[in-house]
């Protein structure tokens, strides 16, 4: 890698339930990432939002002033910048009109990630750098949610999200201040409830400890440790909740910081009803988290050598889910892929595009499943409300929108289906469409008869050169009627060899 003064400044900002938080970075030459700048403000961005279901216009003023001071310390260190929300922001009905604001007084694109997009970063954070074959289990316990997973070295296995979190469970029993032992009782009921609808009952090979991510953790693991370490037993977190729920207010205010004294109790039954059903022997509380996936998501993106095939994967194991000619889907990706590397010099597409190509042709067919004459329709629905941890959300309508345009009307600017796209965003998809349609149509007798293709490029246009199993009459025939729309988008006229 480049000498770390070459390497960009990483920037990371999280809006939780309880604060914003800012990282910067810079990745060193082994590729670690070197902390630059932090900083935290409590300022609740969830305060209120669980109980009336919108975040109110003075928590909103609250947010932005802090987001605008974040955006000005990343345009000072030329940053390059992931912005994420979580449950509080998931939850509010004017989310749309705070990322609105974000963007316009900010200047910062704001990404409210689903619940497992949050657990797929802390797992990335966490586990960075892990060992390949290492498994292992992760909780970590937000404001308004708790996510957890399970991984072998970085790669998550299994991930989740339960709508429990310290602040959300603190709301809805009014246990800021004293919990009484009723209250007590509710509300470890209640967690179990929650736990055994989301979390399956047995996961094979689990990891006897499991490791926690949260200042939350951290702080219920500190307590229930008696500040002796940073493992607790999962007796020891169940002696640690009825301590602090025994505990006066004043008493948490002095052993915590305020508004962490709070929600602690909360925090600390979320812990002790996930850890019994786990079935796991301790936590470990560890410092790293969802800023540090952010920095390492940041990280990766830019290495156009690393092979991460677990975007892929998520989008093979949706398909499988609507019963998807999966030999079709892998051999349109593979025609796409392969042309949209051999013409990088005519489509001037970022690499960081490549990903939503080979997703759109895994999924292009999955709308099949609901009807097949409207099916590239369909599958604008269908991966549009998709969970892909790896896409945030408007990565994952630019997808929609190229498996949309896989047949049928082509992506002209003017098409209703392009309402709503910035004009990068048009260019891109109407691009990674085109080569879509063109890879569909060459497999379009669901044979895989195609065993390489070769794009040249010359002045007088783009020559596919194709080595086949068997003749392509049929292909032939339906890539002809591709030839305009690539000409319309490309501005190239496209001719067809092919050899057995």
């Amino acid at each position: 890698m480049p000498t770390s003064t070459t390497q960009p400044v990483l920037a990371a900002i999280d809006v939780g339930t309880n604060a914003v938080r800012l990282e910067l970075a810079r990745p060193d030459p082994d590729g670690a990432l070197e902390t630059l700048h932090q900083e935290r403000d409590p300022i609740r961005p969830g305060e209120g939002v669980f109980a009336t279901g919108s975040m109110p216009r003075e928590t909103a003023d609250r947010l932005l002033s802090t987001l605008r001071r974040y955006a000005a310390l990343c345009r000072r260190h030329k940053a390059r910048v992931r912005a994420v929300a979580t449950s509080a922001l998931r939850e509010a009905r004017n989310r749309a009109e705070i990322v609105r604001r974000v963007r316009d007084e900010a200047g910062l694109d704001l990404e409210v990630v689903s619940g497992k997009e949050e657990a797929r970063l802390i797992c990335l954070g966490v586990l960075h750098r892990k060992p390949p074959g290492a498994r292992s289990l992760l909780v970590d316990i937000g404001g308004g949610s708790t996510e957890v997973a399970t991984a072998t070295g970085e790669k998550p296995d299994n991930l989740w999200s339960l709508a429990l979190g310290a602040v959300r469970l603190t709301e809805v029993f009014n246990a800021s201040k004293a919990v009484t032992p009723k209250q007590l009782r509710l509300m470890r009921s209640f967690v179990a409830e929650v736990v055994r609808k989301t979390l399956p009952e047995k996961l094979s090979r689990l990891p006897r400890v499991a490791l926690g991510s949260s200042g939350t953790i951290n702080a219920v693991v500190s307590f229930a440790s008696g500040d002796s370490g940073s493992n607790a037993s999962v007796r020891q977190l169940t002696q640690a909740v009825e301590t602090l729920a025994d505990m006066p207010p004043e008493r948490r205010r002095k052993r915590f910081d305020p508004r962490r004294a709070d929600i602690i109790v909360s925090g600390a039954i979320i812990l002790e009803g996930v850890a019994k059903h786990l079935g796991v022997e301790s936590v470990t509380a560890v410092n790293r988290g969802l800023r540090d996936g952010l920095l390492v998501d940041l990280l990766y993106r830019q290495d156009a050598s690393r092979d991460d095939t677990s975007l892929a994967d998520a989008a093979i194991a949706i398909g499988r889910r609507f019963f998807f000619d999966e030999k079709h889907s892998q051999q349109v990706a593979r025609l796409a892929l392969a042309l949209f590397d051999q013409l990088a010099a005519l489509h001037h597409l970022p690499l960081s595009t490549r990903p939503y190509l080979e997703v759109a042709a895994l999924l292009h067919d999955i709308g099949t499943a609901v009807n097949y004459e409207r099916h590239h329709k369909h599958t604008y629905y269908l991966i549009h409300h998709a969970d892909l941890p790896g896409l945030a959300d408007r990565e994952r309508e630019l997808v929609a929108r190229v498996a949309r345009y896989h047949r049928r009307s082509p992506p002209d600017v003017k098409h209703s289906g392009m309402v709503g796209l910035l004009p990068s965003e048009a260019r891109t998809v109407r691009k990674l469409a085109t080569l879509l349609r063109l890879a569909n149509a060459l497999d379009c007798s669901h044979q895989q008869l195609i065993k390489s293709i070769k794009a040249s490029v010359s002045r007088d246009g783009v020559a596919l050169h194709l080595r086949t199993r068997q003749p392509l009459d049929l292909e032939l025939w339906t890539v002809e009627r591709e030839v305009a729309s690539f000409r319309g988008v490309y501005g190239k006229r496209l001719s067809f060899h092919v050899a057995r």
